[in-house]
């Protein structure tokens, strides 16, 4: 693989890979940063800010201009749009990110309707509506904006008020309006390569647990023990088919590297929906990646594949396979802005801080090599280790 400089606003995001002579990193100067770049001193540039500077950001400044004309390598970051495809282009700067336009297209939750066609029944009974026309039928349901992430772009109508209020703040807002479904979330990080698809692990994506976040649809976290636990060989199989068929579809738009899929296992009739398309690195993909050194040095891990595929470099191994570990985001919320470390730390957990103050944005990710959810919105005993360490 050529050398590449990953440009990003967390860290964090850059992980699944070591920095070293190919790999460099740019990004804000945070107290965890600061922690990496002691390991890697001659790897990992550092951005002093009064702010944390988005990707954008970073790459307007003046010191990541210098570094990027100093070592003139390609560049990748964790999720492109129109404003850095703009800027890289009139910089004369390689980005090797796909297409701005497509990934847009693909994560809108209005254009990926069109967009999926011959799939569009993968995803739950659903309809396209303008807010001020959607009508109340007695029944619960989700109410998708075109975007969002981490949950805000997703708003669960549980009676006719709260439909209402949406209609008097958006009544000319385009939205989808889906089916409400009980049950649990799965996701997977899947590489796109042009002859190849890499299918990675699937995770239960835990998400709305108290007291980590009060956003009942915000995803906090991943957990790579339980799929193979709750789901029967069947479950798994209609898993794998979904993610194939998107995975194709992708590959057929043009798509290279790595993108990811959330998927809901509907407990009622027995059926596997899709419900969100990240046509970008998943937040995932690095503590997957890391948990796939620790199990294995032979195949490749995900974010190797990933940068592998994007500085098209020839790939001949598969990714490596895991069935542990788990990692969980405490988010800002009213009641908590603040938390000590030091026992989560002590008791062997990795954590990362955020300095993050606004509310459900990440406040401490905690990570474990095993898993820590005995079943569906349920912790083991690890788990609620986790709980009671928190203060």
């Amino acid at each position: 693989m050529a050398s590449i400089l990953y440009i990003t606003r967390d860290i964090e995001r850059t992980l699944g890979k070591t920095p070293g002579e190919d790999y460099y990193v740019v990004t804000n100067k945070t107290p965890y940063a600061e922690e990496v770049q002691k390991c890697y001193p001659d790897f990992v540039f550092l951005v002093e800010s009064e702010k944390i500077l988005s990707t954008l950001e970073l790459l307007q400044h003046s010191q990541v201009r210098e570094i990027i004309e100093e070592y003139k390598f390609p560049i990748v970051v964790f999720k492109n749009n129109l404003q850095i495809e703009e800027l890289c282009k009139d910089k004369g700067w390689l980005l090797l990110n796909p297409s701005a336009e497509l990934a847009e297209k693909v994560e809108n939750k209005i254009t990926q309707v069109d967009w999926l066609g011959e799939l569009e029944n993968l995803l739950p009974p659903h309809e396209i509506k303008i807010t001020k026309d959607i009508v109340w039928n007695k029944k619960a349901f989700i109410l998708q904006w075109a975007h969002g992430h981490t949950g805000s772009s997703t708003v669960l109508v549980q009676n006719e008020k709260d439909l209402k209020a949406l209609q008097e703040k958006f009544p000319q807002r385009e939205a989808r309006v889906t089916d409400f479904i009980k049950g649990p979330m799965l996701t997977s990080n899947i590489v796109v390569t042009k002859h190849a698809l890499l299918l990675g692990n699937i995770s239960y994506q835990i998400t709305g647990i108290l007291p980590f976040t009060e956003n009942p649809l915000s995803t906090i976290g991943n957990d790579w023990s339980l799929p193979h636990t709750i789901l029967s060989e069947a479950q798994l199989g209609q898993f794998s088919s979904i993610a194939k068929k998107v995975g194709q579809k992708m590959q057929v738009s043009g798509w290279k590297g790595l993108f990811g899929i959330d998927v809901i296992y509907d407990e009622e009739r027995n059926l596997m929906y899709l419900i969100e398309i990240n046509a970008r690195q998943p937040a995932s993909t690095s503590y997957e990646s890391i948990l796939q050194a620790t199990f294995d040095l032979k195949g490749l891990t995900t974010f190797q594949a990933h940068l592998d595929v994007l500085s098209e470099t020839t790939i001949d191994s598969s990714l490596i396979q895991i069935n542990d570990g788990s990692q969980i985001l405490q988010r800002v919320t009213s009641q908590i802005k603040k938390l000590s470390t030091a026992k989560l730390k002590k008791a062997g957990y990795k954590v990362i801080s955020y300095g993050n103050e606004k509310v459900n944005e990440d406040l401490l990710r905690i990570q474990s090599s095993r898993g820590i959810m005995e079943t569906h919105n349920k912790f083991n005993l690890r788990g609620k280790d986790i709980l009671e360490l928190l203060e």
